[in-house]
This record gives C-alpha cells, sequence and structure tokens, in this order.
C-alpha cells in the first residue's frame, strides 16, 4: 500500500469556538504537551522550530497545561512566542495538581487553588492574560460552580479572555454554563473514540459551546506510524496507563488503522490526515488539536484540511472503524474522567 500525503493549503482557516463568549482560532490547533513529557525524549529546539513555523503558517491557537512537565511546557510555549504572541489564541488548564518533582498531588478545583495556578501560569507563559483557561479535570469534592466562581473572578480581573473545562460530563458542563459562559469543551475525540457523540456533543451544541479534541490521532495510533516497532523509552504509550497501544489491545487497534490506511489510499491522501478530515468534518463548531514537536508532522496534519469527505466516504470510514471495534479502555484508571 502507498501512502500519499496532501500538501499544505495556501492559508489556514479560521473557526469560532462558543457563542455566548466566542473565541475565533485557527480550524487546526496544536497541542504541545508532548514537547516536555509523556511521549519519550524531548528537544526543545524542535519543539521550538515547530511552534514558530505553526505560527508562521497560520495554526495560532496553542494548547498547554501547567502539568506538563510539569511547568516546564508553559515556560517553552511562552518563550517560544515572546515575539508573537498578538498573532496567538493561547490555551492553558489547571487543576492537575503535582510538585516540581513530578508527583501527582490530585485535582485540585479550590478557588484559592483556581486563583494561585492562574497567577503561576501568566508568570510561566510570560503573558498579561490567557486566552482561553480551562478547569484540566473536575474536582469530585468541590462544586462546579466554585472552581468556575472562581474562574470568572479571573475573566473579570483581564487576566484570562474565555472559560473551558476538560473532561466534563454534560451535567457538569450545565452547571458551569449557568455560572459564566463555557467556550469550549477539549475532550478526547477521534476515530477510535466516540462515546461524547452520545450526550456530551448534543449538549454542547444546545449550549453554543466549541469543542477542542484532544487526541485527534488516537495519540499517535491513527497516523499508521506509531507502535508497529515499538516505542521509545519514557514513552508512556507502551505502559498500562493507555491500554490502548499496549499488549494485545495494540494489536488489534493496529488492525483498525491498516482498514483506514486502505481508505486513505482511495482519497489520495495520509491515515493521518484521513482521521484529522473526519473529526473536522464533526462540524464547524469542532477545533482539534493534534500534538507534535516536527515540522514535517505539523506539515502533514495541516494537509487535512484540503481532504474533503463525503457521506460515502463517511460511511467507509464507519465500516472500517466501527465504535465497538476498538481495544481498551482510553485510560488504564478513568476515575479522574467526570461521570
Amino acid at each position: 500500500m502507498t501512502t500519499s500525503i496532501r500538501p499544505l493549503p495556501a492559508e489556514v482557516p479560521t473557526r469560532t469556538l462558543g457563542t455566548h463568549a466566542p473565541l475565533t482560532v485557527s480550524t487546526l490547533g496544536l497541542g504541545c504537551m508532548g514537547m516536555s513529557e509523556f511521549y519519550g525524549p524531548s528537544d526543545e529546539a524542535s519543539s521550538i522550530a515547530t511552534l514558530h513555523r505553526a505560527v508562521d503558517l497560520g495554526v495560532t491557537f496553542l494548547d498547554t497545561a501547567d502539568m506538563y512537565g510539569p511547568f516546564t511546557n508553559e515556560r517553552l510555549v511562552g518563550a517560544a512566542i515572546a515575539d508573537r504572541r498578538d498573532r496567538v489564541q493561547l490555551a492553558t488548564k489547571f487543576g492537575n495538581e503535582r510538585r516540581p518533582d513530578g508527583t501527582r498531588v490530585g485535582i485540585n478545583g479550590t478557588p484559592a487553588y483556581v486563583r494561585r495556578a492562574c497567577d503561576d501560569s501568566l508568570q510561566r507563559l510570560g503573558v498579561e492574560h490567557i486566552d482561553l483557561y480551562y478547569q484540566h479535570r473536575v474536582d469530585p469534592d468541590v462544586p462546579i460552580e466554585e472552581t468556575v466562581g472562581a474562574m470568572k473572578e479571573l475573566v473579570d480581573a483581564g487576566k484570562v479572555r474565555h472559560l473551558g473545562l476538560s473532561e466534563a460530563s454534560a451535567e457538569t458542563v450545565r452547571r458551569a454554563h449557568a455560572v459564566h459562559p463555557i467556550t469550549a469543551l477539549q475532550t478526547e475525540y477521534s476515530l477510535f473514540t466516540r462515546d461524547l457523540e452520545d450526550e456530551i456533543l448534543p449538549v454542547l451544541r444546545e449550549l453554543g459551546i466549541g469543542l477542542v479534541p484532544y487526541s485527534p490521532l488516537g495519540r499517535g495510533l491513527l497516523t499508521g506510524a506509531v507502535g508497529r516497532t515499538g516505542f521509545a523509552d519514557g514513552d508512556s504509550r507502551s505502559s498500562g496507563y493507555f491500554p490502548r497501544s499496549s499488549g494485545e489491545n495494540l494489536a488489534r487497534n493496529l488492525t483498525l488503522v491498516d482498514r483506514i490506511g486502505a481508505v486513505a489510499e482511495q482519497h489520495g491522501c495520509s491515515p493521518a490526515q484521513l482521521a484529522l478530515a473526519w473529526v473536522l468534518a464533526a462540524g464547524p463548531d469542532v477545533v482539534p488539536i493534534p500534538g507534535t514537536r516536527r515540522v514535517r508532522y505539523l506539515e502533514e496534519n495541516l494537509g487535512a484540511l484540503a481532504v474533503e469527505l463525503d457521506d460515502e466516504a463517511l460511511a467507509a470510514l464507519e465500516e472500517a472503524v466501527p465504535r465497538a471495534a476498538v481495544a481498551g479502555a482510553r485510560y488504564g484508571d478513568m476515575s479522574s474522567i467526570d461521570g
């Protein structure tokens, strides 16, 4: 099977997240987590080159979080955009509390922590405001109204422009939105992860909230280039933390990826571009943030914007990857996901 790659588009279009507190961003964003942690050894020079190339090409929606590193990813992104801040929509997150040595403390949604975390992120990023500030995970011990109330104070103070949630249930989204307009929900969504279509996505559209899918390439598996020869040392995808990319599940899921590759070949694009095009086809209120730390993958991902999927193509993908066919849960421990 041969692999074609669609070229870069002439320009990157924009989409608007949210209707009550709208934020216009590049149609494809860039997830920055892997530049600092989780997916094997990092390369700061390569990461900064990728960030610079992204902004120069029109990918201006950048996603980070305080816990990535921990703390080092925000510093990296902040340094990379220091001379182009006015061209970027910057998103970061709080709530997964960690110590500088990497120890995980737990989920924290207390108002005092919200305020402290925001000030710390502003300092690390070297910016005066955050364009989109997410609660990374919902704290089950703190009413969402209290957490979002503190986030609203940050908006009133000019430290944050828009509010978001990550991995929140439909009920939690409703309650949060009643306190202050939520611009976007960030959650996992891809050909391999589609459960949000049942309840969450309809609620987002009812309330006028945008969707920001993370891991739209199934943590790299949907590219067809990851996992076949194993993972690098330190890559958490080979651990039980990500069941879909370890053990027997990996072999079963790579069979599905082969099917995606066959459809991609018919459309003259790479599997990654096809998978991203499928997410983009979910609606104009959907802005995926595929992560990469290499310019060549950034440019390949952008080629997805030139892939148009008609009903026949979408049906072919549905047949190639039925929802129930994906092997393994998306996390080994789902306890931090708001239910």
